[in-house]
């Protein structure tokens, strides 16, 4: 006769291992109304952050850095509950990152998708490089050409100073 034996309960540890073996995924949770910048580097992901001022903000924010990506191989992301993006601010984040999608989520749907892109002239965003340009002197706002998408370039009307990506302070 076979002997009868009592199943062990699986503990709250070996739950959590299957789980995380089940789901190879990293989930990030879905926000009811707000704004996902998607499609970003995650090395700008906390550049975006601090570019948009989100370290004051009191509604939840989910970050997700080295995420794997089909288009970008790792990438970063962002979620903003209860907030949306103004046109300059999506301008900014073309700045940074001219490949990302800036999705505008309402009841937990996506109703607009915008891919961003950079404009030709850039206004007020960012600050010249050139100490000596009237911009840095006067209260004029600055204006730059784009020169040069891929690379990044970019020149200051006034002063025809280039910039690169990372030679930019944004205002």
């Amino acid at each position: 006769m076979a002997k009868k034996t009592k199943s062990k309960k699986p503990s709250v540890k070996e739950k959590t291992e299957v789980k995380y073996i089940a789901s190879k995924e990293i989930k990030i949770p879905a926000i009811k109304d707000g704004t996902v910048i998607d499609h970003i580097t995650s090395r700008v992901t906390l550049k975006i952050m601090r570019l948009l001022d989100l370290q004051e903000y009191q509604h939840p924010i989910s970050i997700g850095l080295n995420l794997d990506s089909k288009k970008m191989g790792k990438k970063g992301l962002i979620k903003i509950s209860d907030r949306f993006l103004t046109e300059e601010e999506v301008d900014k984040v073309a700045i940074l990152a001219p490949k990302a999608s800036v999705s505008i989520i309402k009841e937990y749907k996506v109703k607009d998708k915008i891919l961003v892109h950079l404009p030709d002239k850039i206004e007020k965003i960012v600050k010249c490089s050139n100490p000596n340009c009237i911009t840095n002197i006067e209260d004029v706002k600055t204006r730059f050409s784009v020169i040069i998408e891929e690379p990044f370039k970019i020149m200051c009307e006034y002063c025809e100073r280039t910039m690169g990506r990372d030679d930019i302070t944004l205002k």
